[in-house]
């Protein structure tokens, strides 16, 4: 959600001299419908068919009705496997997904968008989350993320290191500071004693990402479970300071999720072996 669209959906809130405080409260209380994500223009990839929202299990334990994940734009294509899994083993279930950069994310759920489950690509972004009081309990680390850097296939550039993308005529993409992408980025950068000027900053990893798979930048420091899920396009070149800027990835329940029951749910089976073995696969560490 962008600030030109934060905290407007009720004329009982009109007149709010600061919506980032006051508005906040309200905002929360008021999550009565997807069109918030709609009128703010976010892309919304569902993992199953729409329908009636649950507010919580079938009353026998099961899950039932449409759990909204907001989860980190690296997770796109682990979450929507681990969706389709989750809907296989709860029948009646459906996952909806809200992808997006992990800060983008965080500000929609403060300024009240309905979301079940938070799964951010940073703990920075969903302190964000746990200080204004929108977690549902403690959240947990399921994954870890380390960055490479992403070249066209072929690597016609001959990237081999951080010090290769201050070379003549090399224009590098980084994600904004902001996202936890761009800030592992900036830390490993840092480590190396390299002073980078990308021609492009994006809001998420995939935004980077593009701009390599379009050709419309030499590189860019991405994941390595994004190089891995583009490998038809791009390579992944590793380099040793990105030990330095591993990032842990924290989930959490929401505490006024639509589908209390179904949050938790996801969120268990997150962390369990099934959903572990798919975000291994996808080059995902372990927490």
């Amino acid at each position: 959600m962008n600030a030109d669209t934060a905290g407007r959906t009720n004329p009982d809130t009109a007149g709010r001299t600061n919506p980032d405080t006051v508005g906040r409260t309200n905002a929360r209380s008021r999550r009565t419908a997807v069109a918030v994500l709609v009128a703010a223009g976010l892309a919304v990839a569902g993992c199953g068919a729409g329908g009636d929202r649950a507010t919580g299990g079938s009353g026998d334990g099961r899950v039932t009705g449409t759990v909204t994940v907001f989860a980190a734009a690296s997770l796109t294509e682990s979450f929507t496997r681990i969706g389709k899994d989750f809907e296989a083993a709860n029948p009646g279930s459906r996952v909806t997904l809200n992808v997006a950069g992990s800060s983008a994310l965080a500000n929609q759920i403060i300024q009240g968008a309905p979301a079940d489950v938070f799964a951010s690509a940073a703990p920075a972004n969903m302190t964000t989350v746990t200080e204004a009081g929108d977690a549902d309990g403690t959240p947990s680390i399921f994954a870890r993320n380390q960055l490479v850097i992403a070249v066209p296939r072929g690597n016609p550039k001959a990237v081999a290191g951080l010090a290769d993308l201050t070379g003549p005529g090399v224009k590098v993409a980084l994600c904004a500071s902001q996202v936890p992408c761009g800030a592992a980025a900036r830390t490993a950068l840092d480590a190396a004693g390299v002073a980078l000027t990308p021609v492009t900053l994006e809001p998420d990893v995939k935004g980077a990402l593009a701009k390599v798979k379009l050709g419309e930048v030499d590189a860019a420091l991405v994941y390595r479970t994004d190089t891995r899920a583009a490998s038809a396009d791009v390579t992944g070149v590793e380099f040793p300071e990105s030990a330095r800027a591993v990032n842990d990835y924290p989930i959490v329940a929401l505490k006024d999720a639509p589908n209390p029951t179904g949050a938790r749910a996801f969120v268990a089976y997150v962390r369990s072996a099934p959903a572990q073995a798919v975000l291994a696969e996808a080059g995902f560490q372990a927490p």
